[in-house]
């Protein structure tokens, strides 16, 4: 994250039929053999459940990003190698598993920067929803919560959609971004880069920025009342409240889709603010302390990870873009 972010026989009935009987007014009754019960009713069709995101292969994901910085001087920053290899790591998945990639280069401070774009075949591209993290880190540390956890996380959700062979109604797009620790340069690249009318076909864009803090929070974006209610019916299946993100609001890749007046939600669970009392009381962790002691920090490795939370968080990614995108597998 940017630092500046059954029926009942009448008894009178059957007592009559019986007292008529024992006069002969009526003939004894031949008994057939009882109708076969009435078929179950066809159950309406429902919109295909999304999978459980496994997050040990999310994980799995976060240890070769750790590699790819200890490789490369410590850190994936912009500009430097470790980013490079960062997405050339999360370009061959998706690669592999179907996704049409492209990779998109911009500049800034003097250094060449890369965004991943990777799109689901089908669905209807007038009604595209984009689920996007930023994959660098600072300088400073290798960045696993920040932000490899959203990255990792969406990354299996993509590879998820591979493994169903999802065929969405809207289409699906996933976004790796450069550059977004110095001022989502990437990510405000994209949208600039797009005309006015493929920014309309975009029905929202969901933003994934620390989402496996060690001492966590579930922080739901407000921003747009229908994308922000399908993660809250997410968590409320867990019995997990909730709270509304202040912390990195305009600090992250959301900014710049909000400010061309795309719909965006998103998920976070905490930086450099500090845990309260009564959020520690409701979701566990150490009162007083902050959400990630790691933040920007050296000691922001695979370490630096509340697996809980990345569970969590990477399962409400394909819960909402099965949700928005809604689809059946193929036979």
């Amino acid at each position: 994250m940017h630092s500046s972010h059954s029926r009942h026989t009448p008894v009178a009935v059957a007592a009559l039929a019986a007292a008529a009987l024992a006069v002969g007014l009526l003939a004894p009754t031949v008994h057939a053999a009882p109708a076969a019960p009435a078929a179950p009713a066809t159950p309406a069709p429902t919109a295909v459940s999304a999978p459980d995101i496994p997050v040990a292969n999310v994980k799995a994901h976060l240890t070769q990003f750790q590699q790819i910085a200890k490789a490369n001087g410590g850190n994936r920053a912009h500009g430097r190698s470790g980013y490079k290899a960062s997405l050339d790591y999360v370009k061959g998945k998706l690669d592999a598993a179907g996704f049409t990639t492209s990779v998109q280069q911009f500049s800034s401070s003097g250094a060449t920067g890369y965004n991943l774009i990777a799109d689901w075949p089908g669905g209807d591209t007038s009604r595209t929803v984009m689920a996007g993290a930023h994959l660098d880190s600072v300088t400073e540390g290798p960045g696993i919560n920040d932000n490899g956890s959203g990255s990792a996380g969406i990354l299996e959700t993509a590879l998820a959609v591979s493994r169903a062979q999802l065929k969405p109604d809207k289409h699906l797009r996933f976004a790796w971004w450069g550059a977004e620790e110095l001022g989502m340069v990437g990510s405000q690249h994209y949208v600039n880069s797009l005309a006015a009318d493929d920014r309309s076909k975009i029905s929202g864009y969901l933003n994934f920025d620390m989402i496996g803090s060690p001492n966590p929070g579930y922080f739901v974006y407000d921003d747009d009342p229908t994308l922000e209610k399908v993660f809250k019916d997410y968590f409320a299946t867990l019995s997990l409240p909730t709270e509304i993100e202040t912390e990195g609001d305009g600090r992250s890749d959301h900014a710049p889709f909000k400010n061309a007046g795309i719909p965006v939600g998103g998920l976070f669970s905490g930086a450099d603010y500090t845990k309260t009392a009564a959020q520690a009381q409701k979701w566990g962790g150490s009162a007083g302390k902050e959400f990630d002691a790691c933040y920007h920090a050296s000691c922001d490795t695979s370490a630096n990870i509340d697996d809980t939370a990345l569970d969590h968080n990477s399962d409400a990614i394909a819960y909402a873009l099965w949700q928005l995108a809604a689809g059946t597998p193929s036979s």
